[in-house]
């Protein structure tokens, strides 16, 4: 995997992060987001799911493993992979025909599912520089 780009930014600056990101990556519809616990995969994938035009609240799917959403593009797949075992758990909720679906799905918790997803995925790594502060490194294939 190579790093694309790297962007070290804050919380107030999502709006236009979310925006850039969309603009340069937007082609690629499946996004793996490695990072740890607290440090803002979901906050991200909410400000990307803003700019994609959803309307409705958006949250982490922790204990409802994925959350689709309406946007002007088409419906937008939230996976939070957190609890799965094994790639078995992905298979018995259908996570290939959503990869495969060609909307947007946004991964948190991906490596479980590594091997099922696509050789085009967008990689986006987070590291917590401090508590205001991350540093969010693109990747891909």
């Amino acid at each position: 995997m190579k790093d694309i780009e790297t962007i070290t930014y804050t919380e107030g600056e999502l709006p236009s992060l979310a925006k850039s990101l969309l603009e340069k990556y937007g082609k690629d519809k499946v996004w793996a987001f490695d990072a740890p616990m607290g440090a803002g995969k979901t906050t991200l994938i909410k400000e990307l799911c803003h700019t994609l035009g959803v309307e409705e609240t958006t949250s982490s799917p922790t204990f409802a493993i994925i959350n689709v959403y309406q946007s002007p593009v088409g419906e937008v797949y939230h996976f939070d992979c957190y609890r799965f075992e094994t790639l078995a758990d992905a298979y018995n909720i259908g996570t290939e025909e959503y990869l495969d679906s060609g909307s947007y799905c946004f991964v948190e918790w991906p490596d479980v599912i590594a091997p099922i997803l696509p050789d085009d995925t967008l990689w986006i790594k987070i590291e917590i520089i401090d508590g205001m502060t991350r540093r969010l490194t693109v990747r891909q294939a």
